[in-house]
C-alpha cells in the first residue's frame, strides 16, 4: 500500500521531465531558425557590399587606364599633321619613304596603326603596308576631318562586329588641305584583358550601344538588347536558380541564367559608360559556408543536449545499485585506509630524518652560493690592479706598482674579513663592534667599486655632512652592505640614457644612508629581502646579496628598507643608531 504513492510521484515526475525536454527542443529549433535567418541576411549584406565595392574599384582601374590610352594617342595627329616630311611628301606626291617613317613613329609612340591618306582620300603611307592605294574617299574620319581644323575622333563599325576607333586630322599647307592622318586606337587589347576576368565587362556610348564587351554578340547592340542575347534557361534551372537567390536581394540582371550585380561608372571620353556584371556565386558561397557551420553546431548542440538527457535517465536507473556497491565497499576501503595509515606513519618518520639532512644541505649551499657572492667583488678588483701593476712594473712606475699591491693586499685582508661574516647566520653577536665613521665607510666602498665605476658612464652625487657621522658597528660588515647596494644599483641602471646614483647621508635621531638610482625599479618589494631571490638573469646574480645585508643591519640594530622612487628607479636606506656623546664617553 505504500508504493502507490511513490509510484504517483514517479509518474508525475517524469511527466514534467517530458514536458521540459519538448520545451527545450522546441526553443532550440526556433533559435536555430532565428539565427540562421538572421545571419544569412547580415552576411548577404556585408559580403554583397564588399563585392560591389571592389567592382567599382575595378571600373576605375579599367576606366583610367582606357582613359590614358585616349588621351595619349589623341596628340599623335596633331604632331604627325606638323610632320615637315609628311608635307613635302604630299606635296611632291613622293611616298617611297613614307609608310617606313610611319612605321617608326608607330614603334615610338606605340599606336595602333598610322594611316596617311591624300586630298583625294588615297592611303600613300601606312604602317600596315597591305592598306596602301586603298580609297577612303568616304571615310567618316576621311570626310569630317577636312572640315575642321582640330582632330577628329571616329567610331567606325567594321563589317564583322565591333569598331574601329581613330583619331585623324587634317594636313594643311598655305591654308589647303593635302592630305589626312589617321591614327587608330587598339581599345580591343583591354577586351582581351578583361575576358580573363570572372566579370562581365562592357563600355557604352552616350546612346547606350555597346562599343566594347567581353561578350562578342553584344557589340553593336543597346544595352537592353545586349542583355537579352543569352541562353533561355531551363524549368529546372529557373527552379534551382529562384532556390538560390530566396534569401538576398533581387539580383540586378540575368546573364546566361546567372544572377549577378551591376556596377556602372561615367568614363570621362564623349559620354561614354562603362559597366560590370558580377555573379552571385563567390558572395552565396561564402554566405553558404557560415550558414553550414552555424547549422553543424546547432546540430552539435541538439546532439550533446539528448546525450545528456539520456544520460541523466541512464544514470538515475543505476543510482539505486551504486549506493548498494558502494556500501559494500565501505568496510574494503575501511581496513585498507587503516593499513595505508601504518605505512604512512612509518614514511613520515624516514621522512623526518631525509628532511633533517636536507636542511644540512641546504644551509651548506646557501654559505658556498654566499661565499661565491661575496669574494666576487674583491677577486674582480684584484684583477684590475694586477693588470695595472703589470703595466705600471714595465714602465718602471715601482712607486704607484707597490701602492697596487698594498691595495690588492688590503683586498686579501677583506676578503678573509668576508670568509669570517658567514658565521653571522649562526649568531647575533656584537663583540666585533666599534664606532665607525659612516663618511669613511662610503668612501672606503667607493673606493673598492672603483673599477666597476671606471668601466661604465654612472654620474654619483655625494651629499655629506661636515661633522662625523659615528656608528657603534662592524666597519667591515658595513661596507659590505654599502658595496652590495652599490653594485646592486649600477646593475640596475645598465639600460638607462642617463645613469645616475644618488648618496646622501644625514644624522639626526638615528645615521641614515640613502642610496637612490634611476633605474627600472623594483617590481616586487615585498620579496626584496628574501634569500635568492632576484631580478637578474642566470649567471649574474644568485638573489643573497640583499639578504645578507639585511641581517647584517639587522645585527647592527638597525634596518634596511626599500621602495621605488615617484621619478622612477629603486630608493634603498640604511638607518643605524647615531652614537652620541653619552654612548662614546661610556663605550
Amino acid at each position: 500500500m505504500q508504493d502507490a504513492p511513490a509510484q504517483t510521484v514517479t509518474h508525475h515526475r517524469e511527466s514534467v521531465i517530458s514536458w521540459w525536454v519538448k520545451l527545450v527542443v522546441a526553443l532550440l529549433a526556433l533559435l536555430a531558425v532565428g539565427v540562421v535567418l538572421v545571419t544569412n541576411r547580415w552576411l548577404s549584406d556585408r559580403f554583397t557590399e564588399v563585392t560591389r565595392n571592389r567592382a567599382e574599384l575595378r571600373l576605375a582601374l579599367y576606366s583610367g587606364n582606357m582613359i590614358s590610352e585616349l588621351q595619349r594617342t589623341s596628340l599623335v595627329p596633331l604632331l604627325l599633321a606638323r610632320d615637315p616630311e609628311l608635307i613635302e611628301a604630299l606635296i611632291n606626291h613622293q611616298y617611297a619613304q613614307t609608310s617606313a617613317r610611319l612605321i617608326s613613329f608607330q614603334s615610338e609612340i606605340g599606336a595602333a596603326s598610322i594611316l596617311l591618306l591624300d586630298r583625294e582620300g588615297r592611303v600613300v603611307g601606312a604602317t600596315n603596308r597591305t592598306q596602301l592605294g586603298m580609297n577612303q574617299r568616304a571615310a567618316p574620319h576621311f570626310v569630317e576631318a577636312q572640315r575642321v581644323h582640330d582632330t577628329i575622333f571616329t567610331v567606325t563599325p567594321r563589317e564583322t562586329r565591333g569598331f574601329d576607333f581613330t583619331y585623324s586630322r587634317a594636313i594643311r599647307a598655305e591654308n589647303q588641305v593635302i592630305g589626312v592622318i589617321v591614327v587608330a586606337v587598339d581599345l580591343t587589347k583591354y577586351e582581351r584583358a578583361w575576358a580573363g576576368l570572372q566579370d562581365a565587362v562592357l563600355v557604352t556610348d552616350s546612346e547606350g550601344k555597346v562599343l566594347l564587351a567581353t561578350e562578342p554578340r553584344w557589340r553593336g547592340l543597346p544595352l537592353a538588347q545586349a542583355l537579352e542575347v543569352r541562353d533561355a534557361p531551363s524549368a529546372i534551372r529557373r527552379a534551382l536558380q529562384g532556390a538560390a537567390d530566396w534569401a538576398q536581394e533581387p539580383p540586378d540582371a540575368y546573364l546566361s541564367g546567372e544572377a549577378v550585380m551591376k556596377t556602372e561608372t561615367r568614363v570621362a571620353f564623349r559620354g561614354w559608360r562603362m559597366i560590370t556584371y558580377t555573379a552571385y556565386d563567390s558572395v552565396r558561397e561564402r554566405v553558404n559556408g557560415v550558414l553550414a557551420l552555424e547549422i553543424m553546431g546547432f546540430a552539435i548542440l541538439l546532439a550533446v543536449t539528448f546525450y545528456m538527457l539520456s544520460r541523466h535517465a541512464w544514470s538515475r536507473s543505476v543510482s539505486y545499485q551504486r549506493e548498494s556497491a558502494e556500501l559494500r565497499q565501505l568496510n574494503v576501503r575501511l581496513q585498507r585506509e587503516i593499513t595505508e595509515r601504518e605505512k604512512v606513519q612509518k614514511n613520515l618518520e624516514v621522512a623526518e630524518l631525509t628532511l633533517a639532512q636536507s636542511s644540512k644541505l641546504a644551509a651548506l649551499g646557501e654559505m658556498s652560493a654566499a661565499v661565491s657572492h661575496e669574494l666576487n667583488q674583491p677577486l674582480a678588483a684584484m684583477k684590475t690592479y694586477l693588470a695595472g701593476a703589470r703595466l705600471l712594473l714595465q714602465r718602471r712606475r715601482t712607486e704607484e706598482a707597490l701602492s697596487s699591491f698594498q691595495r690588492i693586499d688590503d683586498l686579501i685582508d677583506r676578503m678573509g674579513a668576508i670568509t669570517r661574516q658567514l658565521k653571522s647566520y649562526v649568531r647575533k653577536g656584537g663583540e666585533a663592534f666599534e664606532p665607525v665613521d659612516m663618511r669613511a665607510c662610503l668612501s672606503s666602498a667607493l673606493s673598492m667599486m672603483e673599477p666597476q665605476l671606471k668601466a661604465r658612464v654612472v654620474r654619483i652625487t655625494r651629499t655629506l655632512p661636515r661633522q662625523p657621522v659615528m656608528v657603534m658597528a662592524d666597519r667591515v660588515r658595513l661596507e659590505q652592505v654599502i658595496i652590495n647596494l652599490l653594485r646592486n644599483a649600477l646593475d640596475a641602471t645598465k639600460e638607462a640614457i642617463a645613469p645616475q646614483i644618488d648618496l646622501m647621508l644625514s644624522a639626526g635621531e638615528t645615521a641614515t644612508l640613502t642610496v637612490r638610482d634611476n633605474g627600472h625599479g623594483i617590481a616586487k618589494l615585498e620579496n626584496v629581502f628574501e634569500p635568492f631571490y632576484t631580478t637578474k638573469k642566470p649567471g649574474e646574480g644568485v638573489g643573497l646579496g640583499l639578504a645578507i645585508s639585511s641581517g647584517i643591519v639587522t645585527d647592527l640594530g638597525g634596518r634596511l628598507t626599500a621602495r621605488n622612487a615617484e621619478g622612477g628607479g629603486a630608493v634603498f636606506e640604511i638607518q643605524l643608531p647615531i652614537l652620541t656623546e653619552t654612548a662614546k664617553a661610556a663605550e
